[in-house]
């Protein structure tokens, strides 16, 4: 039984460059030309889009297939899909220019490429050759370079409406053949076009990568290429258990806090939904940074009043961010150090948010002791991190991070749900629960009585 009334199939199944494929002939286009078409088209209850792998008609694809008549479509472009919306989908007449019903040539091309492709790979593990896979892992911070690189420079403003190598490397102050060697790869990963000798950002990269757009996301970026270069360090602190002191970049806190506004201001009303404003009245945020979630509670409710501790150097930046938010009146900034100093008394909720992992166990368990006499009855501690699985082999993300924590801090890790569990019993807590909202982390949240 069919819960829609049409079903549609786009391969996008990925290959190495230079083989055939649909994604190399333009089915990723396809596939988001016809969702964007169906959502206009208010089809989206009856007709259901399904990306599908490898149908064995590389050569003739875009590849698209329509259920439940079992209408084959080939070499179908971007620029077709209105065409076939609104006459096949909505029609029902079918764009015979694209039909492919040719089924002993369909069967004799699919059963060829299948015994082709397992010739190959029967060959490869004969000669012992590295699978794909592996091969773009190990080679994969290659396009990650060249994009941080375009960002560190700012090329994709510098980019303008338009402009070739020489024009860009006047404009950042670098070697124009340089320049374009490095332009050249930002257009095969698919970051900028290009038309004879000049080049043009994507919708994607103008959106978000240019000075002035209100969606740029640059400055925040830019922590992810100091990241990079502690990341090149990961051999030696393997070796020591720790950190490797590199020189940093005198903006270094600026774009942390910064990268950390990106994350921040999305997750911010999501903690403040978890956790209700109800009897609500006084916050302390340990290491505000942006202030992004003390700003969310204030915005929330004009009764509650949020003090942020944060160090002597992020101070200015916090005020900035509190005070362009315009709730100056409800959350006060003190600076000073949360591994020494005293947080006060009184707090109805103690925030740690993206914080703990930068610590070792030793001084999260101090940090939630000293939480625990400065709440008031009935107060919470609240974390929200990355959270292990109990044997910490993932999830991915957050098996990771603890590697950029390992190569980033004296000795922070991400930590499991049972070890956060463990510290708030012993710090006096009553009870530790887990919240889980939307996106890669979650609440562990310790509750007074």
């Amino acid at each position: 039984m069919e819960p829609y009334h049409i079903h549609l199939f786009v391969c996008t199944q990925q290959k190495p460059e230079g083989v055939p494929s649909c994604p190399a002939s333009g089915s990723l286009a396809v596939f988001n030309n016809l969702d964007n078409e169906l959502q206009a088209r208010g089809l989206g209850s009856d007709v259901q889009l399904t990306t599908c792998g490898c149908m064995g008609l590389c050569e003739e694809g875009p590849v698209m297939v329509v259920y439940p008549e079992g209408i084959w479509y080939r070499r179908v472009q971007a620029s077709d899909i209105p065409e076939i919306a609104g006459q096949h989908l909505c029609d029902g007449k079918l764009v015979d220019r694209l039909i492919w019903n040719d089924a002993s040539a369909m069967k004799a091309m699919s059963v060829e490429h299948g015994e082709k492709y397992r010739a190959a790979m029967a060959a490869r593990e004969k000669a012992g050759m590295l699978p794909d896979c592996l091969n773009e892992m190990i080679r994969g911070y290659m396009p990650s370079r060249c994009l941080l690189t375009a960002l560190e420079l700012d090329i994709f403003t510098a980019i303008g409406d338009g402009a070739n190598a020489e024009q860009i490397g006047t404009r950042i102050h670098a070697n124009a053949r340089a320049v374009g060697i490095l332009l050249n790869a930002l257009v095969a990963i698919g970051l900028l076009s290009k038309s004879g000798d000049d080049y043009k950002n994507t919708p994607d990269t103008s959106r978000f990568f240019v000075q002035g757009s209100k969606d740029n996301h640059r400055n925040g970026l830019l922590h992810s290429a100091n990241i990079w270069h502690r990341w090149s360090t990961l051999t030696e602190a393997v070796r020591r258990g720790t950190r490797i002191p590199i020189a940093g970049a005198p903006e270094w806190t600026a774009n942390f806090i910064a990268g950390m506004q990106r994350n921040a201001k999305d997750r911010a009303p999501l903690v403040v939904k978890a956790l209700g404003t109800t009897g609500v009245r006084s916050i302390l945020d340990l290491g505000g940074g942006s202030g992004a979630y003390s700003i969310a509670f204030a915005k929330a409710s004009p009764d509650v009043r949020c003090e942020i501790l944060d160090l002597p150097e992020v101070v200015p930046l916090t005020s900035e961010y509190v005070s362009k938010a315009g709730v100056s009146a409800q959350v006060s900034i003190r600076p000073g150090d949360m591994l020494h100093d005293n947080f006060g008394s009184g707090y109805d909720i103690i925030m740690l948010n993206a914080i703990c992992h930068m610590f070792s166990a030793e001084q999260n368990l101090d940090i939630f002791r000293r939480a625990r006499k400065a709440l008031a009855p009935s107060g919470r501690l609240v974390v929200q991190d990355f959270i292990l699985n109990p044997d910490k082999a993932g999830p991915q993300h957050a098996a990771l991070f603890s590697v950029n924590m390992l190569v980033g801090t004296d000795a922070g890790a991400t930590y499991s749900e049972a070890e956060y569990a463990g510290w708030m019993k012993v710090a006096g807590f009553s009870e530790a629960r887990r919240i889980e909202i939307p996106g890669p982390s979650d609440l562990i949240v310790g509750l007074v009585k």
